[in-house]
């Protein structure tokens, strides 16, 4: 108990490790990558809360509030945390369900949601689950993703083409509204659309690092008032109700908290695989070291602190963050930089949001949708396996035809569904030696053709041997019994294997008395401690013997060797085996 609480105080201290590397160099850096952070994060905030379902405002001091809390106690020294599209298409298909988007009890939904997705988080990088993310498959992220980028196309076409229309509803009843208010369509608004969009597409070939969202805006906004604005029936954002976020409670009524659960675990858990996956990729890169598990507790606290300033959940931005690299970042001080100067920022937008039109803000999100599908890391997953295949399709239909976070579970489900079954089916092999670059190795005997010894079976399992792949193993076992003979010794070489439970062992026990019931030998390789202590701690050692349980599978060949009978090696010539000198050799007119 004592380690536990020592190493959680040090998880939660204010004072974080990564302070001994800010230098006066360090914090010119950071500042300068904060002010490049800072541009882009204004219309994407505005962006991405209006996805959620919420007020601009809310975005922004997410951008904030999360920025800073996840780069204080996060673990990597470069991601930026915040508003993301995926998390606020997720919020957004969880809510409508119990509130209009935009009115007072769905803000106050969306702030009791933010909260229990920051305790869930907090509980669980406490609780160390950080290496489980490992286990769910990329294709979820990936089906997820594509899913929500047309939920949040499909929600954005009315606007991009001066259309109003209801809320809510999955992509078909989005885009069937759309065509049933087709006539409404407003030249001035496709007008404004087009030169918004054309200005980011120019922006981005010529330097990703300019602020082409901005610039986007503003020429839309110049756009629409030179066509007349208001006059056409172009439609205008309302100003900030505030730039200051208040302090908020959130609503913990049990019964809310109830009907919030499954969609709070959704959250929780995208957000966490954004997060990982994003500072692993980033501290991969730079050869630093990542505690999966601190950034659990990071994201966690980033979001309890954030249900109670105004701010809905969010997680790690790629986009922020490569820019937040690119831009020369060295330590979390750039991520708090791009948070305070977006806050002083505010004072100073603010007052302009009022002339942003609407067709403007709905194009640089359907922007954003289609840049959220990845095609080529699509096709790379349906050309490379099928299995993960089946988990992209299944999840990217579940949440195109039913909800997002009912999307994430089947996701989910699936990737386990696959781990559980790879792990109940390792690879048996019958190993012979040969000869490659000049070395001499044992491979595969199946795969590379290689002569047999007629007397002794050499075996090796390559996967954990528990209770869920027993069953497959001694299928293959028969198999390699019919196709080669029962020998007269029998090696298997546990080296890969890494987890052996009571079947497992139960079953090379009975594979031990069997072989030997025939009159043959059985030997064990176990070079690693953990499998030795485990063969002896459930009674394998007793069956086999200390003895015929060795270290090297050299020392096992040369036992088996040594009982192989001579008259078959008078008459065998593949002598696969260094260790066959030692047997009366066949003779020429053999």
């Amino acid at each position: 108990m004592k380690p536990f609480l020592i190493k959680t105080l040090r998880r939660l201290s204010p004072i974080r490790p990564w302070f001994g590397a800010v230098s006066r160099d360090s914090l010119r850096d950071d500042a300068v990558a904060g002010l490049t952070n800072a541009a882009i994060v204004l219309p994407q905030g505005v962006a991405f809360a209006i996805i959620a379902g919420l007020p601009p405002e809310y975005g922004l001091f997410t951008a904030i509030v999360v920025c800073a809390v996840a780069a204080l106690w996060g673990a990597s020294m470069v991601m930026v945390s915040g508003p993301t599209t995926a998390i606020s298409a997720v919020v957004f298909a969880t809510l409508t369900q119990f509130a209009p988007a935009g009115t007072e009890t769905y803000i106050t939904l969306a702030l009791t949601l933010t909260l229990m997705v920051g305790v869930l988080q907090f509980i669980a990088g406490l609780a160390g689950l950080g290496g489980l993310i490992a286990f769910v498959s990329h294709s979820v992220i990936v089906g997820f993703t594509a899913a929500a980028a047309l939920l949040i196309g499909a929600s954005q076409i009315a606007g991009s083409l001066g259309i109003k229309t209801e809320g809510g509803g999955g992509v078909f009843e989005r885009l069937h509204r759309v065509v049933e208010h087709i006539e409404e369509l407003n030249l001035s608004a496709m007008i404004v659309s087009a030169v918004t969009l054309v200005t980011i597409l120019i922006l981005v070939r010529i330097d990703k690092r300019i602020p082409a969202y901005i610039v986007a805006l503003i020429t839309g906004s110049f756009t629409a008032w030179l066509l007349g604005g208001t006059d056409v029936g172009l439609r205008l954002f309302e100003p900030l109700s505030a730039v200051v976020p208040a302090v908020t409670v959130p609503n913990l009524s049990p019964a809310l908290l109830g009907e919030l659960f499954p969609g709070a675990v959704a959250v929780a858990f995208v957000g966490l695989l954004e997060a990982i996956s994003i500072g692993k990729s980033f501290a991969l890169r730079r050869g630093e070291r990542y505690d999966s598990n601190q950034e659990i507790i990071g994201q966690g606290l980033s979001n309890v602190a954030g249900s109670f300033l105004q701010s809905y959940a969010g997680s790690g931005s790629f986009t922020r963050s490569g820019l937040n690299a690119e831009s020369g970042a060295r330590t979390p001080m750039a991520a708090i930089f791009a948070a305070l100067i977006l806050f002083a920022a505010l004072f100073v937008i603010a007052p302009l949001v009022k002339f942003v039109p609407v067709a403007a803000m709905a194009t640089i999100i359907l922007y954003v949708a289609w840049k959220l599908v990845n095609f080529v890391e699509i096709r790379h997953i349906v050309i490379s396996s099928r299995s993960e295949t089946l988990i992209l399709l299944a999840t990217f239909l579940t949440g195109v035809f039913s909800e997002l976070d009912f999307a994430i579970l089947i996701g989910v489900l699936m990737s386990l569904a696959v781990f559980i079954n790879k792990s109940a089916r390792p690879s048996i092999g019958v190993g012979a030696p040969m000869q490659q670059n000049g070395r001499r190795v044992f491979r595969n005997a199946y795969a590379h053709n290689l002569p047999e010894c007629p007397q002794i079976a050499n075996l090796r399992i390559e996967g954990p041997l528990f209770f869920g792949s027993v069953e497959h193993v001694d299928e293959k076992f028969r198999e390699v019994e019919d196709r080669f003979g029962a020998k007269r010794s029998t090696i298997l070489n546990l080296k890969g294997v890494g987890k052996i439970d009571l079947t497992g062992a139960d079953f090379i026990a009975g594979e031990c008395r069997a072989t030997r019931a025939r009159g043959q030998d059985y030997h064990i390789v176990a070079s690693h401690k953990s499998s030795r202590d485990a063969l002896r701690h459930l009674h394998v050692t007793d069956v086999v013997g200390e003895d015929h349980i060795h270290f090297t599978k050299s020392d096992a060949i040369r036992h088996a060797v040594d009982k192989a009978d001579d008259d078959i090696c008078r008459t065998c010539r593949a002598r696969i085996f260094n260790e066959c000198a030692s047997k009366p050799a066949p003779k020429d007119n053999d």
